[in-house]
Order: structure tokens, then C-alpha cells, then sequence
């Protein structure tokens, strides 16, 4: 499924850090920045997240909630918020049908090699589950602060 800006979101309700369920009606009325990351604790998506920890009460003073998304289980998201002291939500799609639904779920290569893997993606959602902005192949450095200005746009 390939979504665009002026889409409904898909809606999910799926298993979050602090043994919590998290859904997408669970921020109606509010701006959220839902972002696909690969893997815990791997160097690239810990800068993101920090990046977005940082960051977090200027997203909240902007209207904004921020929500990761990776196939890593809850008890994993857990660790890795506690090691590196971050400050947003972690939801698991262990069963990747968030992924498949936001399109993210994608064939991948390195080095020649074929495999299907995580997007690193990032969909700002409106406070009525439009999609208003949406960034593919994401490259960290930057990636945090320009989605903030967006949401200031919104």
C-alpha cells in the first residue's frame, strides 16, 4: 500500500513500552508524528530517537505527540527507552501489518543481497488522521528538527 499526503492514517492499536496499548484514536485532536524505525538499540535509530527525545517538549508545546514504530517486542522498547532515557512512546508490530499498512514494509539490498526490511519513515498526522506530510527514506542527521518545523506549519 503506498500512502500520500491527504490521506486518512490507517488506524492501529498495538502493544507500547510500560506494558500500554497505544492507538492511533488515542490522539484525536492532536498533531502525531508516527515514525518506522529497524531495530532497537542499533546506532542509527537510537541517534533518531534521542533526536526526537530532545525535542519532545518543543512537539508538545507545538500540538504534537511522537510515536515509534519497529518490530521489536515491548519488553525490548522498554530497555532500550531505560538505557538511553528517552522520552517517547515505542509501539511493537511484531506481526508488521502497521507496516504493511503505511507501506513501509519494503525489499531492501546491501551489499547485493535481497531482504525485506523496515523503511526508515516518518508520517505527521493531523488531529483529525489526516496525513499532511510524509518523509521516506529518512537520513537522521536533521531529520528530528525538520519534522518539528512542520508540525509548526501545520
Amino acid at each position: 500500500m503506498t500512502l500520500a499526503v491527504g490521506d486518512k492514517a490507517p488506524d492501529f492499536s498495538l502493544p507500547a513500552n510500560d506494558g500500554k496499548t497505544i492507538a492511533l484514536a488515542d490522539y484525536q485532536g492532536q498533531a502525531l508524528v508516527l515514525y518506522f524505525y529497524p531495530k532497537d538499540d542499533t546506532p542509527g535509530c537510537t541517534t533518531e530517537a534521542k533526536d526526537f527525545t530532545a525535542l519532545s517538549a518543543d512537539f508538545a508545546a507545538a500540538g504534537a505527540a511522537i510515536i515509534g514504530a519497529s518490530k521489536d517486542k515491548p519488553a525490548k522498547h522498554d530497555k532500550f527507552i531505560a538505557k538511553h532515557e528517552l522520552n517517547v512512546d515505542l509501539v511493537s508490530d511484531e506481526e508488521g501489518i502497521l507496516m504493511e499498512n503505511y507501506g513501509v514494509w519494503v525489499e531492501k539490498n546491501m551489499y547485493g543481497r535481497k531482504y525485506m526490511g523496515i523503511e526508515r519513515a516518518t508520517f505527521l498526522i493531523d488531529s483529525v488522521g489526516t496525513i499532511q506530510q510524509i518523509w521516506r527514506k529518512v537520513r537522521v542527521k536533521g531529520h528530528a528538527e525538520a519534522v518539528l518545523e512542520a508540525v509548526k506549519a501545520l
